[in-house]
């Protein structure tokens, strides 16, 4: 586990990913974390510009490595005038992060993977579907009445642990 600093987004999402590449290693699925990918580089800088995948899970797609990139927002982040719409936040973050780097990885023979969620719960399509087939595969290695949900419930669980140390760090202090 790496190293958390105080909470915020960031500490939110090392978490996260954190938790999902454990459930990944129970499931018995090959991944590694914050994976070097060396083709999400900007050419003309001839240096790496773009960070690595969150989660690189190997063989995932078509025996294509896959790069997770985990994306979680404030749901009320941009209300503004709009109405309010669940998922709409994390769904307009996952559609920037998959203009930015699927060309990049299709290029290069893997598959992207936005990993998009709010701090109310709130999972992306891409998500859901990710964590259904872990689910599957860590069903059949595993196979414990456990086994059935336990992929969602970490999940959840370690998205609301993040938020309530957000919450936390930011309560005042009171001098007696």
């Amino acid at each position: 586990m790496r190293q958390r600093r105080a909470p915020g987004f960031k500490y939110q999402h090392d978490l996260v990913s954190d938790v999902l590449f454990d459930i990944f290693r129970c499931a018995g699925i090959s991944a590694k974390k914050e994976a070097p990918v060396n083709f999400l580089t900007d050419p003309l800088e001839g240096r790496s510009t773009l960070r690595p995948a969150d989660i690189l899970v190997f063989g995932w797609v078509r025996g294509k490595h896959a790069c997770v990139d985990l994306i979680g927002v404030s749901p009320l982040v941009g209300l503004g005038s709009s109405a309010f719409t669940v998922g709409q936040t994390a769904l307009k973050a996952a559609s920037g992060k998959v203009i930015k780097h699927e060309k990049a990885c299709l290029d290069n023979q893997h598959v992207f993977i936005p990993f998009a969620f709010d701090t109310f719960g709130f999972l992306a399509s891409e998500a859901v579907d990710l964590l259904s087939r872990v689910q599957r595969v860590m069903h059949s290695n595993v196979m414990t009445p456990r086994s059935m949900d336990v992929v969602f419930k970490r999940l959840s669980f370690a998205i609301q642990k993040g938020v309530a140390a957000q919450l936390v760090a930011h309560l005042p202090t009171i001098a007696m």
